[in-house]
């Protein structure tokens, strides 16, 4: 499977052109160059998805779970057949490497299907006895036409955890990838079509988000808006479907705080920091970007910290050396540097990184940066209230659990979290007192699919994964049956 030169949109079954018939630039973030085109999708080429999801919605939702088992199982079983084909495409659109996308994004994309496929058998409803008056039973019904937009960092995994739900559900979609990754997302519709997925089940609308994004959000006839994104955006889609009563999902933005106690596994610890704090450089809304160290430890902790980080290898996204890629885009690199001269202002000491590598050949375009490490930034700074999303981290000492937990519940976020202590009282102590959606204790990015995902505050409302994403993408209605 070769990705074209020109996108399209995927509507009714069908890949067709923008009504416009004009396109956008898509960039390739190793070497800055244009390497495809997508649709400059409008209001008109939402209006087609949405006919063909309402058309086909009535046969899609009485088809039963077993049927949409079956064909959801088929392109997941696709994508696994192709996967070298999408993981190369993922590469070249985000930035990432080839070894991240072949081995994460891809592979998850298939298990999103999977997993949903599955768990659509099993969703059971609740049923209410009435002693010798009456029986009550839920009905789980799917809402209709539902409306998916999904960011750039994450393109095909983040699509899929939430058109997989809503299609096992019974509902119809109209999903519009960022426009900075658009690549996959193409490539799907080409596998939904080899799958047999009927017509209008699934329409994928590329484009702007003030055009296309707005255009889903403010249709009448979509019923609910899952969204992944910034929270600026997330506000702005509230203010839009509120007043029309959406069922809406928001995964918002996140300044995850790293808790590390001096008691921790320093091993295990270290290779799961450098991790959480520069996989997908930086790039993933779940990354910890706000380290907090017991003081004991803070000293070999730096140290070693910054030595790992110097060793990391920032090269071509092809490269099977590279450790880090490029960042997604030219404004998103420019937006994360501002970010290290706000550091500088602020007062804090960049101890390692933050500069651009020299880069030979095509790459000498392409928008890298050396992950940055800075300390002695005040807890309050901006650097460390507001989301950078890139190869960025602060650190700081902490000298008890009181100030570690009032520093780590210092923002307006409240996405995920990382404790590292081997004492299990004060791991579910301090645990319960975080205020974050995701807790991950001695670990980080460990996903079980049937947990519940989101965040707090400004990171977000709703919950995505497992039986809450089937509960949002279907209404419950109460039937009660009186004995005769």
């Amino acid at each position: 499977m070769e990705p074209d030169k020109y996108l399209s949109n995927y509507i009714d079954g069908a890949l067709v052109p923008p009504v416009s018939g004009a396109y956008l630039d898509n960039y390739d973030p190793s070497t800055g160059q244009v390497y495809s085109h997508l649709p400059d999708s409008d209001e008109r080429d939402v209006q087609r998805a949405v006919e063909a999801a309402e058309r086909a919605f009535p046969l899609w939702s009485k088809a039963g779970p077993e049927q949409r088992f079956n064909t959801l199982m088929r392109i997941a079983a696709l994508i696994e057949q192709q996967r070298e084909a999408f993981a190369r495409a993922e590469t070249i659109d985000s930035g990432k490497p080839l070894s991240l996308s072949d081995s994460v994004d891809i592979p998850r994309a298939q298990a999103n299907f999977r997993f949903f496929a599955t768990a659509a058998m099993q969703f059971a409803s609740e049923a209410h006895h009435m002693e010798g008056t009456a029986a009550n039973f839920t009905l789980r019904q799917p809402l209709g036409v539902v409306g998916c937009i999904s960011p750039w960092n994450l393109p095909l995994y983040l699509f899929t955890w939430k058109i997989a739900p809503a299609l096992a559900a019974g509902n119809c979609v109209v999903g519009k990838p960022s426009e900075l990754t658009p690549m996959t997302a193409h490539l799907l519709a080409r596998v939904c079509m080899e799958a047999g997925l009927p017509p209008g089940v699934l329409n994928i609308v590329h484009g702007l988000g003030p055009k296309a994004g707005q255009a889903i959000v403010a249709h009448p006839k979509t019923k609910a808006i899952s969204f992944t994104g910034g929270t600026a955006t997330g506000r702005h889609i509230v203010s839009v479907a509120g007043p029309m009563f959406k069922k809406l999902s928001l995964e918002l933005g996140g300044k995850n705080p790293n808790l590390i106690f001096a008691d921790c596994n320093f091993e295990a610890m270290m290779a799961d920091t450098m991790r959480s704090s520069f996989s997908n450089n930086g790039q993933i809304c779940l990354c910890g970007s706000r380290i907090y160290i017991e003081r004991p430890l803070y000293e070999k902790f730096r140290d070693e910290f910054v030595r790992r980080t110097e060793a990391l290898r920032v090269d071509a996204p092809l490269s099977p050396d590279s450790s880090l890629g490029a960042l997604v885009s030219r404004q998103h690199l420019e937006k994360v540097e501002s970010y290290l001269a706000l550091a500088r202002e602020e007062g804090g000491r960049i101890l390692c990184g933050g500069t651009r590598p020299p880069m030979e050949g095509p790459q000498r375009g392409g928008y890298y940066l050396r992950p940055a490490i800075i300390e002695g930034l005040a807890p309050t700074c901006r650097t460390n209230q507001e989301e950078i999303f890139g190869p960025v981290v602060t650190i700081a000492p902490f000298d008890t659990e009181e100030e570690a937990l009032a520093l780590a519940n210092g923002t307006t976020y409240g996405l995920a979290a990382t404790l590292w202590s081997q004492d299990i009282s004060r791991a579910n102590r301090v645990a319960e007192q975080l205020q974050a959606g995701i807790v991950w204790v001695n670990c980080w990015m460990v996903r079980d699919l049937r947990t519940p995902f989101g965040g707090v505050k400004h990171s977000g409302v709703g919950r995505e994964g497992g039986n809450e994403a089937l509960r949002f993408f279907t209404e419950p209605k109460n039937v009660c049956i009186k004995y005769g």
